[in-house]
């Protein structure tokens, strides 16, 4: 068995993050020696988060990487919240392709794992250089150090201390951090250990109801897809007045076939998408990107 060394503690360490003796053992370790414990469990795993990730039915490979291009770089002046800083020059600077938390604790805590890792840092900034509807610079995020670059997103998602969006620059880099999401999820690190930001499950349309105007998670097995003039709906329920629903343009499905979404085979699939709810009858996401669906596979 390996081991993860953190100061006087040694922790064995998993062949992959879905080994829940692993989790149970640790947790038990914690438990019982009190917050020191429950701390080095805490920064075990995130550790082990960014080394690897899950895929679906337990198998394991190495988490992919953000290849994005570098447009800009600067150094942090402050931090405004949990996904969004000044840069010494002024520039405003929103993390690319994550979601901070919304309610407190959860959002001070984002905020304080982002000053703590680039307050008063060089960093890089890379994508398109796209600017937001604020003037906001939009950028994956990555330290300049000298032995490497950090990924700052990458960091907050493996921690527990965002989400990946809806949206993101780059689909190699939205994979990425949806690995790490996945793994977080599975090891209820920060967020994931309040209810509040647990996935709502497609068969239960009332809880999803509820968040409306929420960005929410949504997991369950599709009934049926359907096309009706310029939409194709991706149906949970049979009721479209009352159950949960994805929608995606026609003029998008090219898209989301290219990137191993197609969706009129997604008829008898369990399926994980992300997005803000919305209400027309029965609560409905939207998807216009096809990392906003993912294919959850089974045993």
């Amino acid at each position: 068995m390996r081991v993860v060394t953190w100061g006087a503690a040694t922790l064995p360490a998993p062949v992959g993050l879905d080994s829940t003796g692993w989790v149970a053992a640790m947790s038990a370790r914690a438990r019982h020696h009190g917050a020191t414990w429950s701390f080095l469990l805490v920064v075990a795993f995130t550790l082990l988060a960014s080394r690897v990730a899950l895929a679906e039915n337990g198998v394991v490979r190495e988490a992919p990487v953000c290849p994005a291009s570098p447009f800009a770089n600067g150094t942090v002046a402050s931090i405004i919240d949990g996904r969004t800083f000044v840069l010494d020059d002024g520039r405003e600077v929103r993390l690319a392709a994550i979601e901070a938390p919304e309610t407190e604790p959860a959002a001070a805590r984002a905020r304080e794992r982002l000053h703590s890792l680039v307050n008063q840092a060089a960093v890089v900034l890379k994508g398109q250089g796209d600017r937001d509807r604020y003037g906001r610079l939009v950028a994956q995020v990555f330290l300049s150090h000298a032995s490497g670059e950090p990924w700052v997103q990458a960091d907050l998602v493996a921690s527990g201390h965002a989400m990946v969006a809806a949206r993101a620059s780059d689909r190699a880099c939205a994979a990425a951090l949806i690995m790490h999401e996945r793994a977080a999820r599975n090891g209820r690190l920060g967020l994931w250990s309040d209810p509040y930001y647990d996935l709502r499950r497609a068969e239960y349309p009332a809880g999803i109801t509820a968040d409306r105007g929420r960005f929410t998670i949504v997991e369950g097995k599709v009934l049926s897809v359907r096309e009706s003039g310029s939409t194709i709906y991706v149906n949970f329920g049979k009721r479209w007045s009352e159950d949960f629903t994805v929608t995606i343009a026609k003029r998008n499905e090219r898209t989301f076939a290219a990137s191993g979404i197609e969706p009129k085979t997604l008829s008898g699939r369990s399926i994980r998408v992300r997005g803000w709810i919305e209400e027309r009858g029965g609560p409905w996401i939207e998807a216009t990107r096809p990392e906003q669906i993912e294919l959850v596979e089974r045993n």
